[in-house]
């Protein structure tokens, strides 16, 4: 169940699905990230009373202070998309999503592309040193895989992976992606998308931001597809997210209750921090350290209790991405910011600008 707290709460009735369709012309998307990370544009949307203010990301410091506590998932993008050929010369695609033995390495659970062509017993050869062998189909199309290679795991994925860039992107993978789609502080590998909210921070921005007295603390938590996947029911709460795995460390919690006392603000950089503190939050002055996993949906009407501001970039329609902003910030707020966004001629999508959610 959600949380009571009032804070942040829509005073309006649970919305519908449709309720997050808007418009964006295709040269809104950003196919490309900025020459420089921080140079990206950043679009400041005050909390519940709507005022926009156009900003540099770079700028980022004037918005906060030396009680506030920044929070950032710090898990590390994999190569997780394998492209190759079946014995019949047909090609296909196979998306690791997550390790599916933890007494083997080598076991994966999978998408597959052409899903009906890739049956369990099939093969597909990724490289003169990579198969892929479907062992299993689950009931919801997903599949159980083997990489067979004489290899180490991490090599071979290395070796043949490629970076699993967003489909709205249109485009393959270029060596530039390896770097700019992984965020400065990743270190924990395990995630098929990168947050990104976190692709506009330099270390320069983080050197300004501790000499002005901002803490910031890391989490992990792996990012799977389902985060991106539509909301199709028309009523969001029909709507089940899969379960990804977080963890909280001890020094992250102990930042957060550090920062409750002396009455700063809780930053969080991207969904990902929102829906992992959200999760783990014990009333509002704590959190339970730890691992764990989450499949918290976080829309219209909310109450939030670990959070009081966001740093998230522009999300696609209907997504539950958009969703969790509207509850933070109020859906009439967020659909003015985007209409004046697309206006503004700010960029949407993974490496695309950014937006501040503040009070």
């Amino acid at each position: 169940m959600p949380p009571s707290s009032p804070a942040g709460t829509d005073a309006a009735n649970a919305v519908a699905t449709s309720d997050f369709d808007y418009e964006l012309p295709p040269e809104r998307i950003a196919r490309y990230p900025a020459a420089r990370r921080s140079d990206s544009r950043l679009l400041v949307l005050g909390r519940r009373s709507g005022e926009v203010r156009h900003m540099r990301f770079r700028d980022l410091p004037e918005l906060m202070d030396a009680r506030d506590l920044l929070v950032v998932n710090d898990t590390r993008v994999f190569p997780a998309r394998l492209r190759g050929w079946k014995p019949t010369g047909a090609a296909g695609e196979v998306l690791l999503l997550r390790p599916a033995n933890g007494e083997d390495d080598r076991v994966w659970e999978a998408l597959v592309r052409p899903g009906r062509k890739l049956r369990a017993g099939r093969i597909l050869v990724v490289g003169p040193e990579l198969s892929v062998r479907i062992v299993d189909a689950l009931p919801d199309g997903r599949r159980i895989v083997r990489l067979e290679t004489p290899l180490g795991v991490r090599d071979a994925l290395e070796r043949f992976g490629r970076v699993p860039l967003p489909p709205y992107l249109e485009r393959d993978d270029e060596p530039l992606d390896r770097e700019r789609y992984q965020t400065v502080y990743a270190r924990r590998e395990g995630s098929v998308a990168a947050p990104t909210a976190g692709l506009h921070f330099t270390p320069e921005l983080f050197a300004d931001l501790e000499a002005q007295g901002v803490r910031t603390a890391s989490l992990t938590l792996h990012v799977g597809t389902a985060t991106f996947r539509p909301v199709e029911a028309e009523d969001p709460s029909l709507h089940a997210m899969d379960a990804e795995w977080f963890d909280v460390p001890e020094s992250a919690a102990r930042a957060y209750r550090d920062c409750r006392q002396q009455g700063g603000r809780v930053w969080a950089v991207g969904t990902t921090v929102v829906r992992t503190l959200e999760s783990v939050a014990d009333g509002r002055s704590q959190l339970r350290a730890g691992p764990g996993t989450t499949d918290l949906f976080i829309h219209p009407p909310y109450g939030f209790r670990a959070v009081d501001c966001l740093i998230t970039n522009f999300h696609l329609p209907r997504s539950t991405l958009l969703m969790l902003v509207a509850a933070l910030a109020g859906l009439d707020q967020v659909r003015t910011a985007y209409r004046q966004a697309v206006a503004a001629g700010y960029r949407f999508y993974s490496y695309g600008d950014a937006m501040a959610v503040i009070p």
